[in-house]
């Protein structure tokens, strides 16, 4: 984990050309992307393609099995969850059952899930977090030469790639941009996209102009899909 410092920040959205002023307090997140060996260390279950090395970021994760994920590692490492997804609660023993994204009695949109980051565990990044991380104190589209810090469409191969083999940004962290994108915490655009969260940092198979610190993706939080992953972060 590398930690984050705070900032007041403008932070920007390419395809809206909108601007929003946040602040960020000081956190930590992790320098790579989770692995598909770690993911399937912690919850049992291996995704992904047959032939998916241990080092290569996970991918065809929903934002439920994000979550699902944080609060399982969490609980591995003796933190209060941040989610409470279904079989992590407090007194179920960490349960590795039923994935998230298919709750008994739960919201299939996700909107009965809250997050608590001041619990301590593992969650995911806000976007105003990931962007700031991603920047790393860089106002460019990018924070470097594209071709040395991201596995994207010209050099990728058309896979992803394992993680942490391109060049990382000034405060240590690999792969924001490219190799795979990676879901936040956040809601898109409630008002026009109702439950859909948010992704960033574009993907293995994506254009140049698809990795940037700006760039903006959504889905509905059951997509699963072989260039979108996440990472972890922790409040501080």
């Amino acid at each position: 984990m590398v930690e984050v410092p705070a900032v007041h920040a403008l932070l920007h959205d390419r395809g809206s050309g909108s601007t929003l002023e946040v602040e960020v307090r000081a956190f930590a997140l992790a320098a790579v992307p989770v692995t598909r060996g770690l993911y399937q260390a912690v919850t049992d279950r291996r995704v992904g393609a047959p032939d998916a090395g241990d080092g290569e970021p996970v991918t065809e994760v929903s934002w439920f099995d994000a979550l699902r994920f944080c609060d399982l590692l969490s609980l591995a490492h003796g933190l209060v969850p941040c989610y409470g997804t279904p079989g992590t609660g407090p007194g179920d023993g960490g349960s590795r059952g039923r994935p998230a994204d298919t709750p008994e009695g739960g919201d299939p949109d996700g909107a009965d899930l809250r997050s608590d980051p001041g619990a301590g565990g593992y969650r995911l990044p806000t976007e105003a977090e990931w962007e700031h991380a991603c920047r790393a104190g860089s106002t460019g589209v990018r924070y470097g030469d594209l071709d040395a810090v991201a596995w994207y469409r010209k050099n990728s191969g058309g896979r992803p790639r394992p993680v942490g083999t391109r060049e990382p940004n000034a405060w240590g962290l690999h792969d924001m941009i490219g190799n795979v994108w990676e879901w936040c915490w956040d809601l898109y655009d409630p008002r026009v996209y109702g439950p859909y969260r948010s992704f960033r940092g574009g993907g293995w198979n994506d254009h140049h102009w698809g990795c940037r610190a700006s760039t903006r993706r959504k889905s509905h939080p059951r997509l699963r899909i072989d260039d979108l992953g996440f990472r972890v972060a922790r409040s501080l």
